[in-house]
């Protein structure tokens, strides 16, 4: 019987490749400079679901709020990160937040729209400070052309993360970029173990034990089940929540005549953004009788009016 592989949540497999270095290791800390989404893409969500929590840096004000709400044991950081504490400007791609970044010209290159806020910005070592963390399993940085500038401010010799994995390419034209900090690395006792083709994997020299287990080649792709494989949760049965999805998806539209109107309109205007529609613009209102029998026609189908199995 085949072996059933496990799914991975991140990008590139890098939750794979630290699960082998940590293998039987139940509870550790993380620090994840550049969160993004919670799940899709996160390198730490692994982790989080297997016991662990650290501390998540996330400047995006949406993508921090859902980080806050969907994993509570961990602290979240909304600001950016560099070489000292001040603020700076920080271009926020809408929908496409990977790309969102503090180097004008990385901005400047992607064919999206962009806006730019002004935002505090913390080293690395005033980070650790104010959340003491004392022990440090593995740090993640993916910052869109600032790496340098975080592992600058780092202060390498008080916190010593076992692993640092960081990315290493530039966004858009995918040149490499190690060479602007990895020398800073190597000089504070790190060694290279992996290049997984978008990031760099270290480990720190007193952490003989990581290194022995930390993989030195990238895995198979098919190692893992990855998230575009499994889909979304009502529609695919492979997917691990599939059973739970299908049950509140018939709650939902069968408690539609009931939600509140506050949350209605919130419901609908979010439905328009994602299909690329400007709520002003759709010529539907979250009131009104008109509205509320819509949603009675909608939720008979699930609410026990007319059942069609």
């Amino acid at each position: 019987m085949a072996q059933e592989r496990p799914l991975s949540y991140a990008q590139n497999m890098e939750d794979y490749h630290l699960s082998r270095a940590f293998a039987g290791q139940e509870r550790g800390t993380y620090v994840d400079v550049g969160g993004g989404h919670p799940v899709a893409g996160s390198v730490t969500f692994w982790f989080y679901r297997r016991g662990w929590s650290g501390v998540v840096v996330e400047p995006q004000g949406e993508l921090a709020r859902l980080h806050r709400t969907l994993r509570p044991r961990d602290s979240i950081a909304q600001c950016l990160m560099g070489a000292d504490n001040s603020e700076r400007d920080f271009h926020v791609f809408d929908r496409l937040h990977g790309l969102s970044t503090t180097v004008d010209a990385y901005a400047r290159a992607a064919s999206a729209q962009f806006r730019t806020e002004r935002l505090p910005s913390m080293s690395l070592a005033d980070l650790c400070r104010s959340h003491r963390l004392d022990t440090i399993d593995f740090l993640k940085i993916d910052v869109e052309g600032a790496e340098a500038e975080v592992i600058g401010g780092a202060d390498w010799n008080r916190f010593r993360p076992g692993i640092v994995l960081v990315e290493s390419i530039a966004p858009i034209s995918g040149e490499p970029t190690w060479h602007q900090w990895e020398e800073l690395l190597l000089a504070k006792g790190y060694h290279f173990a992996l290049f997984d083709t978008l990031n760099r994997f270290y480990v720190a020299e007193e952490r003989a034990d990581l290194l022995a287990k930390m993989p030195t080649e990238r895995a198979p792709w098919d190692a893992v089940l990855h998230l575009y494989e499994i889909g979304r949760a009502p529609e695919n049965a492979i997917h691990p929540d599939h059973r739970l999805a299908r049950y509140l998806e018939r709650g939902f539209w069968a408690s539609l005549p009931f939600l509140d109107e506050d949350v209605l309109a919130m419901i609908l205007r979010r439905g328009l953004e994602l299909n690329g529609i400007q709520a002003e613009n759709a010529g539907l209102e979250a009131d009104g009788e008109a509205f509320r029998a819509s949603l009675g026609l909608i939720a008979s189908a699930y609410d026990g009016g007319f059942v069609d199995e």
